[in-house]
């Protein structure tokens, strides 16, 4: 089996590969620090599942699953994130992963994720899936976040983070202006005044840390 840890801490990759290699024996693991060399190996290499951190250095791990969909759709991704909210797991999902986990739990159910999502399953934790089935059984309203796009929820989470505008443009090579249109459109659609506002509702939320 071949495996492609992207992690942008070299301990955490360390930590994963032992965890693994201790029940694949035959495994032969890859290592990305970043979406560059991640989709660059996904592109150039055979994988037969990727372990994708969600919080990168750069591009976020949402934009580099799309890519990897896009460009490889047979491809198992498992994201292994730092974030336990069941809203933006459900994202991710919708998105293409094929499985989600979070650095908490990762220990104790990494080697059961990439066995169900190498099998052509979709690895959900115990924890999630009873999120998910309270939502499925009762008709609540969408939350207000639930009605921003991928990259407006990614700005949210930037600006709730305290990331002034030209930073949040430097770092997903946007304009000033473009940032500022997709704050205007988070602010409307989510029926708010200004960034405390925003960065209030995404504390308590939990969409940041």
């Amino acid at each position: 089996m071949r495996i492609l840890i992207t992690e942008d801490h070299a301990v955490v990759r360390e930590g994963l590969k032992l965890i693994l290699a201790d029940h694949f024996k035959k495994a032969v693991f890859g290592e990305a620090r970043n979406a560059t060399e991640a989709l660059a190996r996904v592109w150039n290499e055979k994988w037969d599942v990727v372990v994708l951190d969600i919080t990168m250095p750069g591009r976020s791990g949402l934009e580099v699953l799309k890519e990897i969909k896009r460009s490889r759709p047979k491809l198992p991704v498992l994201i292994l994130s730092m974030h336990p909210e069941d809203q933006f797991a459900v994202r991710l999902l919708k998105a293409g992963a094929a499985g989600y986990l979070t650095k908490e739990s990762a220990g104790d159910e990494l080697v059961g994720a990439i066995k169900k999502v190498v099998g052509g399953g979709r690895y959900i934790s115990p924890t999630l899936a009873e999120r998910m089935a309270s939502y499925l059984t009762i008709d609540l309203q969408k939350a207000p976040h639930e009605r921003l796009s991928d990259r407006e929820f990614l700005i949210l989470r930037m600006i709730a983070s305290g990331k002034p505008v030209s930073q949040i443009a430097k770092e997903l090579s946007l304009s000033v202006s473009t940032v500022s249109t997709y704050r205007a459109r988070i602010l409307e659609k989510m029926d708010m005044k200004n960034n405390a506002e925003l960065t209030h509702y995404a504390l308590q939320k939990e969409l940041v840390d």
